[in-house]
This record gives C-alpha cells, sequence and structure tokens, in this order.
C-alpha cells in the first residue's frame, strides 16, 4: 500500500515541524526529520499525508448524545457540550468519532474554527494538502489494564484505562499521576503505569515519579530516543482518532476538484449548447410561421384562380399539381412557335396575328397574300414532323386570313 507522511506541527512559532515516512502498519521506513515546512512538502509526492496538530488546542470529550431518529448527533453535540465551552458554538468545529457498541457516549473533538484555519492555511502556503488531522494526544496509546502518560518538555498527555486522553502542562505532572491513578480498575487489580518520556524530561521529572510508585502495582518508563512520533505513527492503522476534517473541512476527491476546475469550461459549454437549440428553436417557429403565411397565400390564389372550386383543401397541392400541368402543357407552345418562324421563311409576307394555346394545340391566326400561301405554310410544318390544320379562311383588302392548328409535333 502506499506510504504515508506523518507530520506534526510544533506548539510554537519558534519551534520546527517534525515528519516520518511509515508504511501501511505504522512502521517508520526512515529516520525523523525536523525543519521548515517546506522540506516535508518535498516528500508528499505519492504518498498519503497525515497531519497532527497540539492536542493542547483540541478538546477530546465523551458527552452523552443519544441516539434519535432524525436528528443528526452534531446537531446534538453543541448542547451537550455547552458547560464545558468558552466560546461561542459558532465559531467552534466539531467533529464526531465513532461510538463504541451501544453506548450512548459519543467521542467528540472541539476545536476553535480559527486555529483550524490558520493550521490549514500554513499547510497550503508551503504546499501541503492534509488527508487526515489529528490531535497529536489522540493518538496516545490506549490500555485497558494500564494508565499511560507521554510526558514532555512543555505537555503531558495522560490516559487512563478506557479513558480519553487529556492534556496538561508539564508542570501539571503531579495532576496527570492522580488522574492515572484515580482511574485505575481497581476491582481488577490493574494499576499499572507506562511512562513515555526523553532521557531529558525523565532526569528532570523522575523524583515525582518515584514518589508515587508506591501507589501503582508497577511502573514501566519508556525513553523515547527519536521523540513520540514513531510512537504516535504505530497508534494510526486502525486507529479510533477523530478526524478533524470533517463536513466544511473535508477533503474534496479528485473527481470533485477536477469538476471544480473544468466548472466554467463546463458551465460554458451548456450555455453554449442552450444557446445553439434556443437558435434552432426561433428558426424553426419562424419557418413554421412563413410556412403558414405560404399556405394562406396559396389558398387565396386558388380562390382567385378557381372562383368556381369551393374545395381550398390542401391548396398546396393542388396548386403544384396546376403548376406542373402547366409546365407540361407549355412545353409545346415554345417549339411549335419555332417551327412556325422556321416555316414563315418559305413563305414570304406571312404575318402572324394571334397565338391561342388550348389543351396542347396552337392556333395561329395568320395574314398572307393568298390561300396558297397559308397552304404552302401548314405543308412546311407538316415537313418539320408536327400536324398543321387549315381551319379556315377569308379574303380581305390586304390579302388572305386564315387560321392553322398545330399540335401533336412528331
Amino acid at each position: 500500500m502506499a506510504e504515508t507522511l506523518f507530520l506534526r506541527l510544533p506548539r510554537t512559532a519558534t519551534e520546527s515541524a517534525s515528519w516520518l515516512i511509515i508504511d501501511a502498519r505504522g512502521a517508520p521506513v526512515g529516520p525523523p526529520q525536523s525543519g521548515p515546512l517546506n522540506l516535508a512538502a518535498a516528500r508528499t509526492s505519492g504518498r498519503r499525508v497525515c497531519v497532527l496538530v497540539p492536542g493542547t488546542d483540541v478538546l477530546l470529550a465523551e458527552p452523552e448524545v443519544p441516539v434519535k431518529a432524525g436528528v443528526k448527533p452534531l446537531q446534538l453535540v453543541p448542547y451537550a457540550l455547552e458547560e464545558h465551552l468558552a466560546e461561542d458554538i459558532d465559531e467552534l468545529h466539531f467533529a464526531l468519532g465513532r461510538r463504541v457498541g451501544e453506548s450512548t457516549r459519543l467521542p467528540v473533538a472541539v476545536v476553535a474554527r480559527s486555529l483550524i484555519n490558520e493550521w490549514l492555511g500554513v499547510l497550503r502556503e508551503a504546499g501541503i494538502v492534509p488527508d487526515s488531522l489529528y490531535a497529536d494526544s489522540d493518538l496516545l496509546p490506549e490500555n485497558p489494564g494500564q494508565a499511560v502518560i507521554l510526558l514532555e518538555e512543555d505537555a503531558v498527555f495522560v490516559r487512563p484505562p478506557g479513558g480519553g486522553a487529556v492534556t496538561l502542562p508539564a508542570d501539571a505532572l503531579p495532576q496527570a499521576l492522580e488522574i492515572a491513578q484515580s482511574h485505575s480498575d481497581t476491582a481488577s487489580g490493574a494499576r499499572g503505569l507506562i511512562l513515555y518520556t526523553g532521557a531529558a524530561e525523565w532526569q528532570a521529572h523522575s523524583a515525582q515519579v518515584e514518589a508515587v510508585r508506591p501507589k501503582f502495582d508497577g511502573i514501566k518508563i519508556q525513553l523515547l530516543t527519536g521523540g513520540p512520533l514513531a510512537l504516535f505513527a504505530q497508534q494510526l492503522p486502525g486507529t479510533g482518532a477523530i478526524n478533524l476534517l470533517q463536513g466544511d473541512y473535508a477533503p474534496k476527491s479528485a473527481v470533485a476538484a477536477g469538476w471544480q476546475a473544468w466548472r466554467v469550461a463546463a458551465l460554458l459549454l451548456v450555455g453554449l449548447v442552450v444557446l445553439h437549440v434556443a437558435g434552432k428553436g426561433v428558426q424553426l417557429h419562424f419557418l413554421k410561421t412563413r410556412e403558414h403565411q405560404v399556405d394562406a397565400s396559396i389558398r387565396d390564389t386558388v380562390r382567385n384562380a378557381l372562383p368556381g372550386d369551393p374545395n381550398v383543401l390542401d391548396a398546396r397541392r393542388r396548386m403544384e399539381a396546376r403548376l406542373a400541368a402547366a409546365r407540361g402543357a407549355g412545353s409545346g407552345l415554345l417549339p411549335a412557335l419555332q417551327a412556325l418562324a422556321q416555316a414563315r421563311t418559305q413563305t414570304p409576307g406571312t404575318n402572324l396575328q394571334s397565338v391561342a394555346f388550348k389543351n396542347g394545340s396552337v392556333e395561329l391566326k395568320l395574314q398572307a397574300p393568298d390561300a396558297t400561301s397559308l397552304d404552302h405554310l401548314s405543308q412546311a410544318l407538316r415537313a418539320e414532323g408536327w400536324q398543321a390544320d387549315l381551319l379556315g379562311g377569308t379574303n380581305t383588302t390586304g390579302g388572305y386570313e386564315g387560321r392553322i392548328q398545330v399540335h401533336g409535333g412528331g
């Protein structure tokens, strides 16, 4: 599994951060290191990041929070802890742990929003994005039969058997020893104590510890040569500690982060699609309106062209059929006139007075010098493949007027 950068923030600005690379079992991969946060940031690539914050700034409690249907525990927790809180609950961040069995007690971590914002801001400036955030005191080892104390230069953590961790100043070691002794399981005789500390701290406070040794069945001293970071790391796998990154501070998933990055582009694309669809809709509406106007115009034209025909239903198709018929019929008119023009060259003096087109036939009214000239014209048309019939004629002062019917060129 992936390794984890286990990073502990300093309690004061004058101190350095410390970190450790651990594997999935919580075992160190290398030695502990300390220094500016930007050096730790260089070790985050490809690793999860777990950050410890000072337990002195985080309240750990287990208030009675009964399970109520339809009510979220987070709604009840601030009121269950109200008498223990000096600050306005709106200025505090509440993170919840897991209940043990059917217990009505609920593990809770409380921290000022201003502090958690400050921690996350410092990490962000260094280029570090944490996956989890714990109070260091919450990773103090648990022992069902013995109290556990961690003594550092400026703080002392104590966890009685089966109880939550308490953080006190280092000069409050006597009170920490009292807490450890008073919560020991006297019924089973389990009154042992495990004390983790550094060599310098043990030398400074050993007399106080030895003074209370008779109150315990045994005191085991564990000297931490590299500091408590490795001790905390051992508790990380399967820990019941409360991750402070909940609610508003929950880390964004990769999908959510990707969506945030692409959200503007996606919204612009959606807007473009909506505008395109809206434009097509407006264009379709315009075309439909124009089509209705054309249909109305066709109906009016049909009424004018066919005044005796009361049926104007499907006027468009009827008008199209009539126009097609007219185009088909008219296809013989121009060839007939062209043939007439060629035939006139063989009968000089012949003039066209009128043309009538009906039922596919062209009726010509002609002025000629005499009847023989019209007969020659008819013969010329027949020679071109047309059927030309002389319908009659009369003598006039200017010559001879006659009518010829031309049709069915073939």
